[in-house]
């Protein structure tokens, strides 16, 4: 693993939260076969890589953060220390690539070299580069006074003692000792070796020098052995003998969905032109960068394309089962068996006020999270105002600040730092907001799917430099999110006034209701109303519209397949009116589906107009067929009446007439 700016990130209470520690002397902690003569010029040439603590905080919090119990150098430095560097001569410097790259989009200050008296240098032009190899060869806008730089032995011999010297643990420079044990090909195809040492390197050792005994620099300190302590460095000829006025990306990178198993293997090769200023490079760097990301998914999703949902026959199960009526949205998946199905979701529930709840959870990378508005919070300024939603979403207390091991819960997140719609396939409307975490250096990346009752949200926490990869990724997945539409009437009609929130399936579907009248619904499959004497229509009716993926004709489609309509939000598992679709599986497919379908089409119980007593409930079920169908149809619906207690046949079977008087099914 790399041992420099990684360690700025610690995993924390579901966000990430940056503590890192500076100091401004070099340790004393040497080997006595080190020249202590040759100490005093070590410490000139070598530098801590800083960055900037954010000088504000978006974010709002239960009570004042703790920040005087904090250590009292972590408490007063205005930086982050975040790896080593060194100097080579000629007002050149090196550092690991990945600890220049911690500066990519950072929400804390650029990169900078901090000196062991506190003196903090601005970098300049990057004058060298590799992605693969790992190093950068810059300059600075103002040179050090002492003008100190490190000599270079381009050729160490194996089995000698060595150095390392860097920003261990970020407590400041130390130097370490130990022994070049061997050389190792790098793992792609051996284009180059590896140094191995034994000597001890810490997170914040990254881009420091390792020297020999006489105190010049032979490699550049990179990477911890993750079972051993044998350590990593890129060797100092490695970095010389690298092209000049080039950043050369050259470096095997895997994309994945969190969607199915398979990972898309690539090579990211390009070029630019150097020297640049810092801001130049990140620029350029991210360009090819994301190209490459767009190449990666779009090669990914050929690849996949006979199989992927809803296409191929994993797909068919999904296509042809049964509606599901679930108030948790799901992700729609690829197994290990090649089918398609809803991923597993665990959710944990919290209460708000006004009937108002969320729902949160999580599958793969991403957060999966239901808002349900309490009837007190204003339908406009919830779907108008990404900063409430949040809030709403804070009110739960799972987003924590660890500070002095004590986490204070985030409250409010502010304002988002960008926002933007998109459409999935579905043609169903998302709205995508970002809010920055600067304590942590991260972006919160949520898409919020409006419904009737409040909102669905796919959401995730990551880095800066990571924004284009995860809004591909995320405007992929919106494709593959289930969600079943529900609400109150009165959620409804606030929401059916507002068509840019709707997805386009609803434009062909018309829901009327009179209070205490009769309820209605229509769309181009089907049609059905019923009086209040049968069920009370009333503002506090929750009505659920099961949306699912299946196969209209040929074309798939997300539409419609149950609509449920229950007496009230109190009792949502007793009296209620369902109308649902059913659709004939292929031949020979699974035993279930097939015999379900044969009970459908023979009126079999429990379809064939007889009431039961199930769970406090008692039930009945009539099957309704296309008007116009000729022999066997391949669409069929079921009307179903239920209510609480026991009831006489006779009354049920009329009940059961009422609905089923002007229910029609108008697709074949």
């Amino acid at each position: 693993m790399h041992i420099g700016c990684d360690w700025a990130i610690r995993r924390l209470g579901g966000i990430c939260l940056g503590m890192l520690l500076s100091a401004t002397a070099i340790s004393t902690a040497w080997a006595a076969s080190l020249d202590a003569a040759l100490l005093p010029k070590i410490q000139a040439a070598t530098f801590e890589v800083v960055q900037a603590k954010p000088t504000t905080d978006p974010l709002t919090y239960e009570k004042p953060l703790p920040l005087d119990l904090l250590p009292y150098q972590e408490r007063t430095d205005k930086y982050y220390s975040i790896g080593t560097a060194f100097a080579i001569g000629h007002g050149r410097y090196v550092t690991a690539g990945h600890v220049l790259m911690a500066g990519n989009g950072s929400l804390w200050g650029a990169p900078a070299l901090r000196d062991g008296a506190g003196h903090v240098y601005a970098i300049d032009k990057i004058e060298k580069y590799s992605l693969r190899q790992d190093f950068v060869v810059f300059t600075l806008a103002q040179q050090p006074a002492n003008g100190a730089a490190l000599e270079i032995n381009r050729a160490p011999a194996l089995n000698q003692v060595i150095y390392a010297v860097g920003n261990a643990l970020g407590t400041g420079v130390v130097i370490r000792d130990g022994l070049y044990t061997s050389d190792t090909p790098e793992q792609q195809d051996g284009a180059w070796k590896w140094m191995r040492f034994s000597a001890a390197a810490s997170p914040g050792n990254s881009g420091g020098p390792l020297l020999d005994k006489d105190g010049k620099v032979v490699g550049v300190v990179l990477m911890k052995s993750a079972n051993e302590n044998l350590n990593y460095a890129l060797p100092m000829r490695d970095v010389l003998d690298a092209p000049d006025g080039k950043a050369v990306m050259d470096a095997r990178i895997g994309y994945q969905l969190d969607l199915f198993d398979t990972k898309q293997n690539g090579d990211l090769k390009a070029q630019f032109a150097l020297p640049v200023g810092l801001g130049d490079f990140y620029r350029e760097f991210q360009k090819r960068f994301d190209a490459n990301s767009d190449a990666q998914l779009k090669a990914l999703l050929a690849r996949e394309s006979a199989n992927l949902f809803p296409n191929g026959q994993g797909s068919a199960r999904l296509l042809h089962e049964k509606t599901v009526l679930d108030g948790f949205p799901s992700l729609i998946v690829r197994g290990s068996d090649g089918e398609w199905g809803r991923a597993t979701v665990q959710s944990q529930h919290f209460k708000l006020e006004g009937n108002g709840y969320v729902n949160i959870g999580a599958t793969g990378r991403n957060a999966l999270i239901r808002i349900r508005r309490p009837d007190t919070m204003d339908a406009a300024k919830f779907y108008g105002d990404a900063g409430m939603r949040m809030d709403l979403l804070a009110r739960t207390g799972i987003s924590t600040r660890e500070v002095a091991n004590e986490k204070i819960k985030i409250t409010s997140f502010g304002k988002p730092v960008l926002e933007s719609d998109h459409v999935d396939r579905w043609q169903r409307p998302w709205h995508v907001a970002e809010w920055s975490l600067p304590y942590a250096n991260l972006l919160m990346v949520v898409y919020s799917l409006p419904t009737p009752d409040g909102c669905v949200v796919l959401a995730r926490v990551v880095s800066p430099p990571q924004r284009h990869d995860t809004r591909l990724d995320m405007d992929e997945i919106s494709n593959f999110i289930d969600v079943t539409y529900q609400g109150t009437l009165a959620q409804w009609k606030e929401y059916l006034g507002k068509p840019a929130l709707q997805p386009a399936a609803l434009r062909d579907i018309r829901i009327g209701y009179d209070y205490g009248q009769h309820f209605s619904y229509a769309s181009s499959r089907v049609a059905f109303s019923y009086p209040s004497s049968l069920q009370v229509v009333k503002p506090d009716n929750l009505l659920w519209l099961g949306f699912r993926f299946f196969l209209d004709g040929t074309k798939p489609v997300w539409d419609v397949g149950d609509v449920d309509i229950w007496k009230d939000i109190a009792s949502d598992d007793q009296d209620n009116v369902n109308v649902q679709r059913y659709v004939a599986p292929p031949p020979g497919f699974d035993e279930d589906m097939s015999s379900r379908w044969r009970k459908l089409s023979e009126r079999q119980y429990p379809y064939n107009g007889v009431a039961r007593y199930e769970d406090d409930q008692m039930r009945i079920n009539a099957v309704v067929a296309p008007a116009a169908a000729s022999g066997q149809p391949s669409v069929l619906y079921t009307a179903f009446y239920g209510i609480g207690g026991t009831q006489q046949q006779a009354d049920m079977k009329a009940r059961l007439d009422v609905l089923t008087k002007d229910l029609k099914v108008k697709e074949r």
